[in-house]
């Protein structure tokens, strides 16, 4: 997915529960959402209070403006649905991450569990 300018600038000045509902459509959709890492294990995570976030965005564009600063070594990973479902899902259970969605300039985007983001994800993709 190839988005316009204007559309990635309106996007990120949203708040964080828009970004979050906006990149629920755009995952479900494209059947692909977006994380950093810096090797093929490494995946960026930052802290917020005690908690682990991994962040995700909806498309290659909105992750590749955050590869700055302390992940200036990341590149950005697709991963399919099916992927994520199959690779993810029990990597993040198991180590007990949030899931950042859609982190932006240095400031963290909209932050829920991973059951969270299933369900909402799950009513998203019954409307396509």
């Amino acid at each position: 997915m190839n988005l316009k300018t204007q559309e990635i600038e309106s996007v990120i000045k949203l708040e964080p529960f828009e970004r979050y509902k906006y990149s629920l459509k755009r995952i479900a959709d494209n059947e692909t959402l977006y994380t950093i890492k810096r090797d093929n294990e490494t995946i960026a995570i930052s802290d917020l209070d005690d908690e682990k976030l991994i962040p995700f965005w909806s498309a290659k564009q909105f992750a590749e403006l955050n590869i700055t600063d302390e992940w200036n070594e990341f590149y950005v990973e697709e991963i399919s649905l099916d992927d994520f479902e199959n690779e993810m899902v029990d990597f993040i259970n198991e180590n007990n991450f949030l899931m950042n969605i859609f982190p932006i300039n240095n400031k963290t985007g909209f932050v829920v569990s991973l059951d969270e983001f299933i369900r909402d994800l799950y009513i998203e993709l019954e409307r396509f």
